[in-house]
């Protein structure tokens, strides 16, 4: 990842900048949703392997989170640390599940939606950020705080990376989020080049790629350390395998999804990184 060098962040933010982030990250959340096939993945097709949450479900989320993703950009453009940001994400995780009868649509893309426009809100003037600029803006101001921060210890994630011994999302952030950078934002521009005139087929290139090579937490919940391989040995053979360049990607990429729902097996992580580069490339220089 290219980190950028001599950003100052801005002073304060505009009322206006502030809501442009937020619509930027809520606008990837529905990007992501309305991706299909996306291997086990909730869709504006079907729920994939999942009972308790359908596209209504994480539309109604998405909207429900507009107003934190302003918030954190305003934090972020006044300097908070992570004790502020972790209260704002609190607040808007019950959001969520009010608007959602409880169920968990986007935690993880509250920690790291949330983090990346925190992020935004420090540094984005309107014009595009040199590349690199937000991941490293979270590394070098955020780092020790999410490593050290406190823990839930029931949460799903947090049992997967103690028992598999990976770092999961929180060191996903610390590093700056490299999987974003050197996975997630070049596969979905191949895919732009692949296929400009469809960017479904783009989202669907980079969710697999990120698929792939991303230590998913909720991969192993669900499915164990064999869910886990075959989740990231099927996509790797998808991408290098032509990917969507291949006239029958759809169809693979369908049959993908079936055998991931048949095992119940969920990526969400890399959904929630799919989300995130999404967000990044908007805001960016390529």
């Amino acid at each position: 990842m290219r980190a950028a060098a001599g950003l100052r962040p801005v002073a304060r933010i505009a009322p206006c900048r502030a809501g442009a982030i937020a619509r930027r990250a809520a606008e990837a959340l529905r990007l992501e949703l309305d991706t299909y096939p996306k291997p086990g993945l909730v869709s504006r097709i079907d729920s994939g392997s999942h009972a308790d949450m359908d596209a209504a479900t994480f539309a109604a989320s998405a909207a429900a989170l507009e107003p934190w993703f302003a918030e954190l950009a305003r934090a972020g453009a006044r300097g908070c640390g992570m004790a502020r940001l972790r209260r704002i994400g609190l607040d808007a995780e019950a959001a969520m599940r009010a608007a959602t009868g409880g169920v968990n649509t986007h935690r993880g893309a509250i920690f790291g939606l949330g983090l990346l426009a925190s992020a935004a809100g420090a540094l984005w003037t309107g014009e595009p950020l040199p590349p690199g600029a937000l991941g490293a803006h979270v590394r070098r101001r955020h780092a020790s705080a999410i490593l050290d921060g406190p823990v839930l210890l029931a949460a799903p994630g947090a049992r997967a990376r103690r028992r598999y011994r990976v770092g999961g999302a929180p060191a996903e952030a610390a590093a700056g989020f490299p999987t974003l950078y050197e996975c997630g934002l070049p596969a979905l521009r191949r895919g732009r080049r692949l296929r400009p005139q469809d960017g479904e087929a783009a989202r669907v290139e980079a969710c697999l790629s990120l698929i792939a090579a991303l230590e998913d937490t909720n991969l192993l919940h669900r499915g164990g350390a064999g869910g886990f391989a075959f989740a990231r040995g099927e996509a790797e053979r998808f991408v290098a395998g032509g990917g969507i360049g291949r006239e029958d990607w759809r169809a693979r990429a369908e049959g993908l999804h079936r055998a991931f729902v048949a095992r119940r097996l969920s990526p969400g992580g890399a959904a929630d990184l799919l989300a995130m580069t999404l967000f990044v490339d908007g805001l960016e220089a390529a």
